[in-house]
């Protein structure tokens, strides 16, 4: 268990943690993101949260995934690859691939609080920098990322059918990290 700031704590989850993590996945995803899917995100829920996936990519040795509890409470989760699953600007980078939190925690310093510690994480690898993707219209997610020093450094489109076309616009922000 890693204990952050403002009463968070982190838990390193494993292959057998899929089913609770497909339950909290589902519950923040839904809590954010329905709104972009001509079919309410079912067919997303069901191809990137069922147990399956899950259990598959907590056991690919790139990825490493954390349960966040505020208060003993699961409240979302973070998914970070070692090594980028896409090209990026900085050689030697940390993805934070997924940072999904349940809708009644926002404004809480929760995301803060996680991506010092993603930072610090990242210096400790040895890494140069971190790397990720954010939709192009999701303005408060970009603020959030500008304020932790951020920077947009790329964009793409998103080709999932059932998503609305609109929003499949996403921007690559990248953080340099100084050396220890």
């Amino acid at each position: 268990m890693i204990q952050l700031a403002g009463h968070t704590t982190l838990q390193l989850l494993i292959k057998e943690d899929a089913p609770l993590l497909s339950n909290i996945a589902i519950k923040a995803y839904k809590d954010h993101y329905l709104h972009l899917w001509d079919d309410g995100g079912e067919w997303y829920i069901n191809n990137c949260f069922n147990i399956a996936r899950l259990q598959s990519e907590l056991a690919d040795a790139n990825a490493v995934f954390y349960l966040v509890c505020h208060l003993d409470i699961p409240v979302g989760f973070v998914k970070l690859n070692i090594n980028p699953s896409f090209a990026a600007d900085t050689d030697n980078a940390l993805e934070l691939e997924r940072i999904y939190l349940m809708g009644h925690t926002s404004g809480n310093g929760i995301g803060s609080n996680i991506l010092v510690f993603i930072v610090q994480l990242a210096t400790e690898m040895g890494k140069a920098g971190i790397v990720l993707k954010v939709m192009d219209s999701s303005a408060a997610a970009i603020r959030f990322y500008h304020k932790m020093g951020f920077v947009i450094t790329g964009n793409y489109q998103l080709d999932f059918p059932q998503m609305l076309k609109h929003f499949r616009g996403m921007y690559i922000m990248e953080k340099t990290l100084l050396p220890l």
